[in-house]
């Protein structure tokens, strides 16, 4: 299989990966495409330097989540920009439970307000990562994983009582 083929299979079989990505770092949808796209020509670029080392899932899950936090860097938020909440409730199908979507806008509406790690923290512990692989993709030590986590909970706990 040429090495085309393959990352193209790659990318099709991990593109919700990609998208869930993109999407909690963003809040419009031409940002969403651009990082996207962005994203893909990192993996691509970088594609013949992976090592097997890690799963491959984690590999792009580092390379994703550093090109996000750099193109934040680089892309200052235009004032006319989409909030992430208004964003999820577009996509939202009608006749939803009103409570789980108020729920649901509330946390996205906190989560934007984290730091780009404890972003990235929470993110991967909503995607079911273990703590060693968050530390794996993040380069943080599993013990400083779990001490972050724990107060980044407390933190949106105590932010979301108040709202």
């Amino acid at each position: 299989m040429s090495k085309e083929v393959e990352f193209t299979n790659l990318i099709r079989d991990h593109q919700g990966l990609l998208f869930k990505v993109t999407s909690i770092y963003t809040d419009t949808k031409q940002d969403q495409e651009d990082l996207f796209q962005e994203v893909v020509f990192q993996l691509w670029k970088y594609f013949d330097s992976f090592r097997n080392e890690s799963k491959i899932t984690t590999w792009m899950y580092k390379v994703a989540m550093n090109t996000a936090i750099t193109f934040l860097k680089k892309d200052k938020r235009r004032p006319d920009s989409v909030s992430m909440a208004d964003t999820v409730s577009q996509i939202m199908e009608p006749g939803n439970d009103d409570v789980y979507e108020e729920r649901l806008r509330l946390l996205y509406a906190h989560l934007k307000h984290l730091n780009h790690l404890d972003k990235t923290l929470i993110f991967l512990l909503l995607e079911a990562k273990s703590y060693k692989e968050i530390a794996e993709i993040t380069g943080l030590q599993a013990s400083n994983v779990g001490t972050r986590i724990s107060r980044i909970k407390q933190k949106l706990k105590s932010n979301m009582i108040k709202s």
